[in-house]
């Protein structure tokens, strides 16, 4: 009897624990529509082109409408990253610092989940801006699916862990949403 009653507490303390992680959210966003006018231009810094302007900002609202505002913003340092990052960031009516990292320009998945693992804490809600094709292969890894992240698209991604340093491909992470710039 003792023994099923060990099990038992066990068990419940278990599932306390698991109730107890709270759902962190992860944003993921390709930079906005950049130019190529300049072909002199270093890839580094190629600028937003107007659309990708317009985007970032419909991008940034549709995060506040949906009360997705994140707690923290980590960004590129490329120049289209950047400008992306500042232009959701007052859509979204974001309040605190950006964060800028050279690590997330052209990063592989690895390069992602060191950035991220850095420098957020005790964020619910981070959003992540960076390039392709790391964001996709991150978003794979993560999730299990394949998904296509054009310019200004965003992946809502959510996994049960009480920390960010405990965020791997072992968790169980989901895609709860993927918004492209051009979705209605």
């Amino acid at each position: 009897m003792k023994a099923v009653l060990y099990l038992y507490v066990i068990l419940i303390s278990s599932k306390l624990s698991q109730e107890m992680k709270s759902v962190k959210r992860l944003l993921l966003m390709r930079h906005a529509k950049s130019s190529w006018k300049d072909s002199d231009v270093p890839d580094h810094e190629r600028p937003l082109k107007k659309r990708g302007q317009r985007d970032a900002e419909k991008m940034g609202k549709m995060l506040k409408s949906k009360k997705l505002v994140p707690d923290l913003i980590i960004s590129s340092t490329a120049t289209r990253a950047e400008k992306t990052a500042e232009i959701v960031a007052k859509a979204s009516k974001y309040e605190a610092e950006i964060v800028y990292s050279d690590s997330l320009y052209m990063a592989e998945p690895a390069d992602i989940m060191k950035v991220v693992k850095d420098h957020a804490k005790k964020q619910k809600t981070v959003l992540v801006i960076g390039h392709n094709p790391g964001l996709e292969a991150f978003l794979q890894i993560m999730t299990g699916k394949v998904e296509s992240l054009p310019t200004g698209s965003i992946a809502y991604l959510a996994t049960k862990i009480d920390n960010w340093s405990n965020l791997s491909s072992e968790e169980e992470v989901k895609l709860k949403n993927l918004w492209r710039p051009k979705d209605d």
